[in-house]
């Protein structure tokens, strides 16, 4: 079998169709052998189940590899580098359904935005591979949706977002470390005294933000409000709403061709120097350098444990 390459991890954007619940792969054109021509890890901006029909080999989850047979179910957060090599030369068939966890989250549980916050740490945080039997609920609803792609049947997008937002709650129920939901409830109180400041923050990154006009729409001292933020967020404020900015920009970069000084104006620096100097900060290199290569720092932005934080 071959062995994989270490030195390089690609970043694959995936866009599920307007409209609809996720994006599936699945028929014949998904038979083939894995790996061999590119045996780099990646990574994607979707939750990504995956499940084997036919074939045996090693898939790698970050640093663990894990031997792969039919019949077996696989679960990738986003932004977590794996890889399937199929063994020797002989083709393999998988199906996937990508999704965006961050929005089901929000239709399973959307009137706790604490617990999607719980859902989104625990489920992004490993993958893992199901062997076949381990979990029939699971199967069963991936195999459902598929089915719905293929027979493009009326109502097919709506039974697809019942059965995704059950394949959630299956993943929930299931995960030995998510905690209740009074549980969770209780630990985010905090979190709930600074919801509308995250809120704001992420709707009006562009803006000029100071702490003071936050402190005052969550009805606190300046004072106060920065102690919870910081217990809560572990940054201050300020660095936090530079940090949206940041991805906001990495987003700009990746998308558009548009020059660094429109984009520090897009994202609300007042300069580009300042936008240049947060950049290094959060990256550790310049927009310049990020620009010709974002898979090589696309991970350091995960360093920062906010993505849950953008359902608010």
């Amino acid at each position: 079998m071959a062995k994989k390459k270490k030195d390089t991890v690609e970043f694959r954007f995936y866009e599920i169709p307007q409209g609809e619940s996720a994006l599936i792969l699945c028929g014949s054109s998904w038979r083939r052998v894995y790996g061999h021509e590119n045996m780099n890890l990646h990574f994607h901006n979707l939750m990504e189940i995956g499940i084997c029909r036919e074939g045996e080999g090693i898939m790698y989850m970050d640093e663990e590899r894990v031997p792969y047979t039919g019949g077996c179910l696989t679960v990738i957060p986003e932004n977590f580098p794996h890889i399937t090599i199929s063994a020797g030369e002989d083709e393999n068939f998988w199906e996937y359904v990508f999704f965006d966890l961050k929005s089901m989250a929000n239709a399973v549980f959307p009137d706790n935005p604490v617990y999607q916050e719980e859902v989104l740490k625990v489920l992004n945080k490993k993958g893992f591979l199901l062997e076949p039997g381990a979990n029939e609920t699971l199967v069963m609803l991936v195999n459902a949706i598929i089915a719905e792609e293929k027979e493009a049947l009326q109502f097919g997008n709506k039974m697809i977002h019942y059965y995704i937002k059950a394949l959630v709650t299956e993943l929930v129920r299931s995960n030995k470390h998510m905690p209740s939901i009074s549980e969770s409830r209780a630990r985010g109180s905090n979190m709930a005294q600074i919801a509308a400041a995250l809120s704001y923050i992420n709707e009006n990154y562009a803006e000029k933000i100071k702490a003071s006009d936050l402190a005052s729409i969550c009805g606190m001292s300046e004072t106060h409000f920065r102690r919870v933020f910081e217990e809560y967020i572990q940054m201050t404020p300020i660095d936090y709403v530079n940090l949206c900015r940041i991805q906001k920009a990495c987003e700009f970069m990746r998308k558009t061709n548009d020059s660094m000084d429109l984009i520090a104006s897009k994202c609300g620096f007042t300069t580009t120097s300042t936008f240049n100097r947060n950049f290094k900060k959060f990256l550790e290199t310049s927009p310049y350098q990020w620009k010709i290569n974002p898979s090589n720092y696309e991970n350091k932005l995960l360093n920062y444990h906010i993505s849950a934080l953008k359902g608010w």
